[in-house]
């Protein structure tokens, strides 16, 4: 099963609760959400003129 991630953000977002960082997903792709897996690092090569879709093998292909 493929999803579509609406998102443009391609990096994590890090909150500072204590002396310890955590990092919250901002792409869609994390399979640890709401926390960061560095899945991400998959999204650094789009092209932010298409959009894609992303299947649960972190696989992905061009739409529209």
């Amino acid at each position: 099963m493929s999803r579509l991630i609406a998102q443009n953000e391609q990096g994590p977002l890090e909150l500072k609760p204590s002396a310890e960082s955590r990092w919250l997903c901002r792409c869609g792709l994390s399979k640890n959400q709401v926390f960061c897996d560095g899945s991400h690092k998959k999204t650094l090569d789009e092209d932010p003129s298409k959009t894609y879709e992303y299947a649960e093998d972190g696989s992905r292909k061009e739409i529209i």
